[in-house]
């Protein structure tokens, strides 16, 4: 969560729905408190979009509600994917953007995130002025003849399809791609099928029928196996997996073989490079794949690592004047054609690159080979420094030796649960297997010392 936050998160609110935060009355309040912080002294219009979930028309009505009382006009927008809301709430000058949706979790939870007027997720400094609004007991209704109003926007998904087709040149066509794309059950349900298949493609959708309980449940880029088996299936050229509200995809090539986000990083990035275009370093994160920082430097870029959470890199990209960023979770963000991650742009980039060279996704990831990765969670007390503990700091000071330069070794706590995320990458997979293997039980034991000694 945000420092000094005990409701935001780094991607807004979530959580089980029915309990804290997540209940109709404190959504309802968020709604006010955010209608007084984002309209203060600005235009009185927010948007309000949602992913699929059945819960997801409760919290709209919460949403709005809050909203009207704080004097702030709504836009609704219906099941739209996050970036569409993103888009959405620059095109029509709303103060703010907001969307209902807990991205790839099961229907069971929900969530709250902001956009800003211009498109970009909201600052820590503007969250916490909400919260502290919404930590109040007061709620003070607008005068009567101030309040807001609500109206829907019916051509909402239309002009997100024309957005989505305007990030690839005007000139280019999808046609004699065979393409099998998953939306997961989710928001992307309406909108990726009708890009793709405007574009010229053939199309075979799976994952598109939601019914408002299914939402990432066995389809999607969480269960990108989907994908992969149905590309075969089909004899399709290439396949798209989107996660519940369209923000990140995974791909699949002719082989089945899944690529995930360091992947498509590389084909965009190398495709721009071809193209002469300027990119400045190119932002992953922690857990991007070695593979892709030696690759990126074949190109001549640069790979430079943020935190773990798509606000980071995009954080870091506008520092560093960068256009292009990503997570190997599928979160690809590139500033030459939005603001935020978008799953459908991202993947129309790949797409095009396909079009244009004829070659196949396999083909144009010939110049990256990913290092051997191998992620193990460690159980931890929440009260226990484990990386303060000199046995956890001398083993990984020992297995970074043994790599040398052809690997990396990280330690990360999670931020959700009691764990630590214990990560060993080099060239050689036996290697890397072993490794990790003594540094989680060095974790472990180290970890219940720590408790036995302090007991």
């Amino acid at each position: 969560m945000s420092d000094g936050s005990a409701y935001f998160g780094t991607d807004g609110i979530r959580g089980r729905v029915g309990e804290a935060p997540i209940t109709p009355d404190l959504v309802l309040r968020l709604g006010w408190s955010a209608g007084r912080v984002l309209a203060n002294g600005g235009a009185r219009t927010v948007v309000i979009g949602k992913d699929t979930r059945l819960s997801g028309y409760m919290f709209e009505s919460a949403l709005e509600a809050g909203f009207a009382a704080a004097g702030v006009h709504t836009l609704m927008l219906g099941p739209m994917p996050t970036p569409a809301v993103a888009y959405l709430t620059r095109t029509l000058r709303a103060r703010a953007g907001v969307v209902i949706s807990a991205s790839h979790n099961p229907h069971q939870d929900n969530g709250i995130k902001f956009f800003s007027a211009d498109g970009y997720k909201l600052d820590d400094a503007t969250e916490q002025a909400i919260e502290d609004l919404l930590r109040g007991d007061e709620l003070p209704m607008a005068g009567c003849e101030a309040l807001g109003r609500a109206s829907r926007i019916d051509d909402a998904v239309g002009r997100y399809i024309e957005f989505c087709k305007g990030a690839v040149d005007r000139r280019t066509e999808l046609r004699g791609l065979r393409v099998v794309v998953d939306c997961a059950h989710g928001a992307t349900y309406q909108a990726a099928p009708a890009v793709l298949r405007e574009l010229g493609a053939s199309v075979t959708a799976i994952g598109d029928q939601p019914d408002g309980l299914n939402i990432n449940v066995d389809y999607g880029s969480q269960h990108p196996q989907r994908i992969c088996e149905q590309v075969v299936a089909e004899g399709a050229d290439v396949g798209v997996a989107f996660d519940g509200d369209g923000d990140r995809v995974v791909m699949a090539d002719r082989h089945g073989r899944l690529i995930d986000g360091d992947g498509l990083l590389y084909i965009i990035a190398a495709a721009r490079v071809a193209r002469g275009q300027a990119l400045g370093p190119v932002v992953g994160t922690q857990m991007s794949n070695l593979g892709l920082q030696v690759a990126l430097a074949e190109l001549g870029l640069g790979l430079e690592r943020a935190k773990v959470g798509d606000r980071y890199v995009l954080e870091r990209l506008l520092q560093a004047n960068g256009t292009l960023g990503g997570e190997s979770s599928g979160h690809i963000i590139c500033l030459d054609r939005t603001t935020t991650g978008d799953g459908i742009v991202s993947a129309l980039q790949v797409l095009e690159v396909m079009a244009v060279s004829g070659r196949g996704l396999d083909e144009l990831l010939d110049g990256m080979t990913y290092f051997p990765q191998r992620l193990v969670n460690v159980p931890v007390n929440r009260g226990v420094d484990v990386l303060g503990l000199q046995a956890v700091q001398d083993a990984v000071s020992a297995a970074e030796a043994e790599l040398g330069e052809r690997g990396r070794v990280l330690l990360r706590p999670s931020g959700t649960e009691p764990k630590l995320r214990v990560m060993v990458e080099g060239g050689d997979e036996a290697q890397v297997e072993r490794l990790v293997g003594e540094l989680a039980d060095t974790v472990a034991d180290a970890a219940r010392r720590a408790v036995t000694d302090h007991v």
